[in-house]
């Protein structure tokens, strides 16, 4: 691929565009690829991983950058890093783009794996500050301060393998400020609120190129009582998230939403989680429209193996419901920005499957699912090129044709 061509990915008003273009995502995640290009014995899983996912048309990943204080980790101690860990970093960025795949990188975790903010509230007790909850991590000034110093490391990062800044690389789709965010302490939001207010404009004060997303779940808040019903349950109304109010803040580019119903709505496999999946998914669409003016990712979805009631007809079906909903958002312009499976395995790393693992290379029929899909965003990817030969009459007949064709 010729750098020329390899530029970064913007937003116009509700859709991603690549040089001009509208670029819709078929993505999908593998959080672990750093920790396993830190082992030379497992870095081909990463290539493995690209490979794969590359052959189905999928375009993006998105995957941890972080690893705070635990094993292997690539932040020892705030601000001082495992030069190892960083390279094997630099080694996943620099082999995306080998296969054309971008990435989004998540910054901190909510959770406790791979450290998360309770790893900061630690590192801030050991510190000797008086601290009382892992929430502390989104208002204490100093634990602010070691996130801010890790979103600097890590964004002015100059890539071992390219030689090219993080900042500066397209092959970095966006950055996400934490992965599921959630604040229990204060059910109003504030505190929450304030914090990605902070964080998002500090990152565009470093990186004012990349698009920036929270990394939120999706869960309707406080500041909008009629949406409550669309939650998956009450609690979820409690966490301290509040989806349009959180990405009405300045310096957040698009949103994000995930999807499981089988861990917040019940766990035995059932025909409510499909009709769920589009209610949800049709709600967040139109509130990217209506409200925000921004693309809208399903950063996470699947199901998993360990339910009651499964079998892989159903994950299936779940995968082509979501893709059918992007599809019909996509077909009209809409804010439908794309969807990313969790989670793409190779062959060889069944270890470290929490039963959502995808495995395309053993799942055919999935495979197939994820290919067409891939071809046809691929196609609406490719719409603009026409206008400059055709004309918009010649668009919108190979659209026609093409939505026929395919009965979107």
């Amino acid at each position: 691929m010729e750098d020329e061509e390899w530029t970064m990915v913007q937003k116009s008003g509700n859709q991603f565009v690549v040089n001009g273009q509208p670029f819709y995502v078929n993505g999908f995640n593998t959080y672990w690829l750093m920790v396993f290009a830190a082992d030379q014995s497992t870095r081909g899983k990463v290539t493995e991983t690209f490979q794969q996912a590359s052959a189905v048309g999928l375009s993006v990943c998105r995957t941890w950058a972080f690893n705070d204080g635990q094993w292997r980790a690539l932040q020892k101690t705030p601000a001082v890093y495992d030069e190892d860990v960083f390279k094997a970093l630099d080694f996943v960025v620099s082999e995306a783009k080998k296969y054309k795949i971008r990435l989004i990188l998540s910054i901190v975790n909510n959770w406790e794996a791979y450290g998360g903010k309770s790893q900061y509230v630690k590192w801030g007790k050991a510190a000797g500050l008086n601290l009382t909850s892992d929430d502390d991590f989104f208002s204490h000034p100093t634990l602010k301060s070691y996130y801010k110093a890790h979103v600097k490391a890590v964004l002015n990062r100059v890539n071992t393998f390219t030689n090219i800044t993080y900042k500066d690389d397209p092959t970095i789709f966006g950055w996400e400020l934490m992965n599921e965010p959630r604040c229990e302490s204060d059910p109003s939001g504030d505190k929450l609120q304030a914090w990605i207010e902070e964080m998002a404009v500090y990152v565009k004060s470093i990186d004012p190129k990349h698009l920036v997303e929270i990394g939120l779940e999706g869960f309707y808040g406080l500041s909008t009582p009629n949406r409550a019903h669309i939650n998956p349950n009450s609690y979820a109304q409690q966490v301290g998230t509040d989806f349009i109010r959180n990405h009405q803040v300045l310096g957040v580019d698009f949103a994000s939403v995930h999807i499981y119903p089988d861990s917040w709505i019940s766990q035995s496999i059932s025909d409510a989680h499909v009709e769920f999946t589009k209610s949800w998914m049709q709600s967040h669409i139109d509130d990217a429209e209506n409200y925000l003016n921004m693309p809208v990712i399903f950063a996470e979805f699947g199901v998993s193996a360990k339910d009651p009631g499964y079998n892989s007809t159903y994950r299936d079906t779940l995968i082509a419901t979501v893709y059918k909903t992007i599809l019909n958002s996509t077909k009209k312009g809409g804010a439908g920005g794309g969807s990313l499976l969790w989670q793409v395995f190779p062959e060889g790393t069944d270890y470290m499957d929490d039963g959502y693992a995808i495995v395309l290379s053993k799942s055919l029929s999935t495979s197939n699912i994820v290919s067409l899909h891939s071809k046809k965003l691929n196609t609406f990817n490719s719409f603009c090129s026409w206008k400059c030969h055709w004309g918009c009459r010649k668009k919108h007949v190979l659209l026609d044709d093409f939505q026929s064709r395919d009965e979107l």
